[in-house]
């Protein structure tokens, strides 16, 4: 962990940027945030028009003047200007105000594993931005173990996979640190992009920019193993004459063409448990791993990888909000420390 949970508990607010969503929980009153990462601008005069989800539904429908930006990408800041408007509006002027009173305001944040400097200042600057006196700054993998339950402070190995919109990190945890992890530039959004590839080549059909999630839902719980359904009929707009088309696509054929995304996460997880210590390797062999994050709940992803390890694995019970409330914990000191003092002989 990057920072101390004495240190933790004197944080007002916490911050989870995503590149899918944004979510913000303020110390006593919980999660107050929880909206897509997407800001629409009037390119002419500069003013922000919408944020969160109505910004999201304006994307691919706007005319020229009005462009709709993502301020997160991979879990970075890589607008920092546009990322505090965005968080300034999703706050509202009555949080924005009770958080103003706060004497010295502190902010904590997570970042994704080994985030270089750039990217750590960039995040820092946005909360800065905001009134944050003071930023800390905490490892999602830590803070997702602790929101979905996971004993991260005792002697034994606990695995957890965060399926990101543009990451998956994996990490095998035990007292309280982290022991091996793995960060994999592959997330939802790579499975999305296969997708709508294999349709443009395959039946030469484009997508509308927000049906790629209605078509992994339509592949039902048993959707990427060959229990799922055979066929499903997906609409878009044909690439030659530009006109509304339906097509009626083999699930096969979509599993095989989104294998490429999903091998670079098992070859992520197979090099973490390569590199652990075996004891700790053991320990899994009986706990599995458990998934947190938007793309944990892709149809069929459990059963894929409860097949390619041969370990249990488990969804949290709400794995897109897991990292913000693991984070929230601390800052309430809901979480103690383990506390290893001298024996006496």
């Amino acid at each position: 962990m990057t920072v101390s949970l004495e240190q933790l508990r004197r944080c007002h607010f916490a911050v989870d940027l995503g590149a899918a969503r944004t979510r913000v929980y303020v110390k006593g009153m919980g999660l107050v945030v929880d909206q897509p990462s997407v800001a629409a601008m009037n390119t002419r005069s500069g003013a922000l028009i919408a944020v969160g989800e109505f910004a999201e539904q304006m994307t691919g429908r706007t005319p020229d003047y009005i462009r709709v930006v993502r301020p997160i990408s991979g879990g970075t800041v890589v607008d920092i200007e546009m990322a505090q408007r965005m968080l300034r509006h999703l706050l509202g002027d009555k949080t924005r105000r009770m958080l103003r009173r706060k004497p010295r305001l502190r902010a904590a944040a997570c970042t994704p594993h080994d985030a270089d400097p750039l990217a750590q200042r960039a995040t820092i600057e946005t909360l800065v931005g905001l009134g944050a006196r003071r930023v800390e700054l905490v490892d999602t993998l830590i803070a997702a173990a602790v929101g979905c339950g996971l004993p991260v402070e005792r002697p034994e190995a606990t695995m957890i996979l965060v399926c990101g919109a543009a990451a998956t990190q994996v990490a095998v945890l035990s007292l309280g640190s982290i022991v091996r992890a793995e960060r994999m530039p592959v997330g939802g959004e790579s499975v999305d992009h296969a997708i709508v590839q294999h349709l443009r080549l395959e039946h030469e059909l484009m997508l509308p920019s927000q049906a790629v999630r209605p078509l992994q839902l339509a592949l039902s719980e048993n959707g990427l193993t060959p229990q799922g359904p055979a066929s499903t009929e997906i609409h878009g707009r044909d690439v030659s004459t530009g006109l509304a088309r339906s097509v009626r696509v083999d699930t096969a054929a979509v599993r095989d063409a989104i294998q490429t995304p999903l091998t670079a996460v098992l070859d992520g997880i197979g090099k973490v448990l390569r590199d652990c210590p075996p004891d700790l390797v053991a320990d899994l062999a009986e706990r599995g791993m458990v998934l947190v994050g938007g793309s944990a709940l892709l149809p069929g992803f459990d059963q894929l990888l409860r097949q390619a390890t041969g370990m249990p694995v488990h969804i949290a019970e709400r794995p897109d909000v897991c990292a913000v409330q693991g984070i929230g914990a601390m800052l309430e000191g809901r979480i103690e420390p383990l506390v290893l003092g001298p024996r006496s002989c």
